[in-house]
């Protein structure tokens, strides 16, 4: 379907020096056309489409995607040269306007790029949006043209509204062109709420929701998590007057919170899951399946109503981006103080701003009461034991593991186990290993060091130093050694020690078949080998990626394998087996010794008052 014809005179005024038009060219061929007219073009004007967006650490040459641009001012042709893969530039006369169209394909689901088809549009600003350089810094505007022949489609965006008709199809604008990219679009007819957290307006919209799909439910603990998490940040709490939204006062000093409203895009799909924080707003990814359900009126099941088990997986992920609004958006990388949008863009913190969101996002379902200490531990268990699972904790610093998250977190393959750690997931366990030491010495908690960081940096650029210098300062001693050993090495960390000392009850239970083998497999049709696990049994047998593991044969005979389970029918009295695996369409035999049984974690609270203690985040006493 395309859009009508472009008006023959932009709405660009004087108080922009660049504006984009973004109309839908085609659904059918998922074509967005935007021109983009520069007011005081340069007499060599260079435009440059961003290669990777902020929150997102790999290069994704969005520039593939653009095409048949085309340049004239005052309705004449002027010619365009392309400098590099993202570059352009064309030959203007400085006083008068550059006006500048393309077409970009967009057809990724994800929240990192652009989407478009006859059910929504959505789009991020670096796919779609050339910068002019010499007029980055200054005031843009995004004009969103409604699509022709298509009824009930909205707009829900971060940025700031200047005219806009009741469907939210208008004109936009931002201060500069960084603000302008990190506010994504979503269009479409989606299911739309809004709700106010101390008088700040929210608005949750969730495309492609099936109709069991429980909005209340999922506003509610939406806005549970906002105000617990506006609340940590900024001191607020709840009035106890006809207005339930407006923070009691009180004599202390409150930092300003850093929005003046906030969006929640959530893209509902058969299969997926992501997110990607802005300043004001997260674009979100989840399968259909998890998202809350209504009560069954027919058909119903005799079990009680539940909701789905990924639905905590879920309102662990509008955590985790709500406080990137904070930790990351706001409080950052000094590194990433300026963005660099044609090149990697290398920091090694990402341990902290992407693990320490990871600590404080499952803590706060339990501390805005939607989760019960028991899940939050079993949550900390599966963390702890990822990490555990993962041989490249040996190999590679979570320091390290920031720092190549470029070239290798992002760019994952059969080796990525044995040779890298998650600066997520381990990151995480520093967070907290980190906040039970502070509550252990009884001087302070990671709480309070989070928000003397944000008062430090004043709420933008940091390093590792100023989480030094806030954790001596707290803590009353140097923490050099702890950032040494848990972040520059590859110790172990002392985190089962640490919950031991906290009320939580540490036991160890077999792991799976396939983790003690050393083996990660998909068990579809058979069993195929996905990953081989360093030093693991199976490692040492000769096993490869990409085997199909077929059957074994033992003293008694040998057997068809379904699934690694089966191996508990057939080898109950021998201590090795030969495995045939298929390899390239060729039969081979390994020999193969079975493993003594390795262990996972499992976490219980043993003492509840020291368990609340911490998760209810209550201040050390004074020692």
């Amino acid at each position: 379907m395309t859009s009508s014809a472009a008006p023959a005179v932009l709405t660009t005024s004087d108080s922009f020096a660049v504006h984009y038009r973004v109309e839908v060219h085609s659904l059918k061929a998922h074509l967005f056309k935007v021109t983009m007219t520069v007011l005081t073009p340069a007499a060599c004007q260079v435009l440059r489409l961003p290669a990777w967006i902020p929150g997102s650490y790999l290069i994704r040459e969005f520039s593939k995607h653009l095409q048949q641009l085309k340049a004239q001012q005052g309705g004449v042709c002027v010619p365009v040269q392309q400098l590099d893969k993202a570059s352009w530039q064309v030959e203007c006369q400085p006083d008068v306007a550059l006006v500048v169209d393309y077409l970009v394909y967009v057809q990724d689901a994800s929240v990192r790029t652009a989407w478009l088809n006859t059910e929504r549009g959505f789009f991020n600003g670096t796919s779609l949006c050339l910068q002019a350089p010499q007029a980055a810094a200054m005031p843009h505007a995004l004009e969103l043209m409604p699509v022709q022949g298509v009824q009930g489609w909205q707009v829900a965006t971060g940025l700031e509204p200047v005219h806009t008709d009741a469907s939210g199809f208008g004109l936009y604008q931002a201060c500069d062109y960084d603000t302008l990219v990190d506010c994504p679009v979503e269009m479409g007819a989606f299911w739309s709420a809004r709700f106010e957290v101390f008088g700040i307006p929210h608005r949750l919209v969730v495309a492609g929701a099936p109709p069991s799909f429980d909005g209340a439910q999922l506003l509610a603990d939406t806005r549970a998590l906002c105000e617990a998490e506006l609340r940590f940040w900024h001191d607020l709490e709840p009035a106890h007057g006809p207005d339930e939204h407006t923070p009691a006062p009180n004599n202390k000093q409150r930092s300003p919170v850093p929005f003046g409203h906030y969006v929640f895009m959530l893209a509902a799909v058969h299969d997926g899951y992501g997110g990607l924080e802005h300043k004001n707003s997260t674009a979100l990814i989840a399968s259909r399946k998890d998202l809350p359900r209504k009560p069954r009126t027919t058909l119903a099941s005799s079990a009680t109503h539940t909701q789905p088990e990924g639905y905590t997986t879920l309102l662990g992920l509008i955590s985790h981006e709500y406080f990137h609004t904070w930790n990351v958006k706001r409080l950052r990388p000094a590194e990433l103080a300026q963005v660099d949008y044609s090149r990697e863009n290398y920091t090694q913190l990402l341990w902290f701003f992407e693990g320490f969101t990871s600590y404080y996002d499952d803590l706060f379902l339990r501390r805005a009461q939607r989760i019960d200490n028991a899940t939050y531990l079993k949550l900390i268990a599966k963390t702890i034991n990822q990490v555990r699972q993962t041989p490249g904790r040996h190999v590679q610093t979570v320091a390290q593991s920031s720092f190549d998250a470029w070239v290798k977190y992002y760019r994952q393959d059969e080796n990525t186990a044995n040779a890298t750690v998650s600066y997520y997931t381990k990151g995480a366990l520093v967070a907290l290993c980190l906040d039970l030491t502070l509550r252990a010495e009884g001087r302070t908690t990671l709480d309070a060091v989070m928000r003397g960081l944000w008062s430090r940096c004043a709420a933008g650029p940091m390093a590792e130093a100023d989480l030094l210098a806030v954790l001596e300062t707290l803590g009353r001693r140097s923490f050099h050694n702890e950032l040494q050993q848990w972040v520059h090495s590859t110790q172990e960390l002392p985190v089962l020690e640490l919950l031991e000392k906290h009320g939580v009850k540490v036991s160890l239970e077999p792991e799976s078949t396939a983790l003690q083998l050393g083996l990660r497999v998909k068990e579809t049709g058979g069993v195929f080998v996905q990953q081989v696990l360093r030093d693991s049994v199976a490692e040492h047998a000769g096993f490869a990626a990409g085997d199909e593991w077929l059957a074994i044969q033992t003293d008694e005979g040998a057997w068809r394998l379904h699934t690694l389970d089966d191996l508990l029918l057939y080898t109950a009295q021998t201590n090795t087996v030969t495995a045939l695996i298929a390899r390239d369409k060729r039969v081979q035999q390994l020999e193969l010794a079975l493993p003594t049984a390795t262990s996972t974690v499992r976490l219980a609270v043993g003492d509840l008052d020291a368990v609340n203690q911490w998760l209810d985040s209550h201040p050390p006493e004074k020692p």
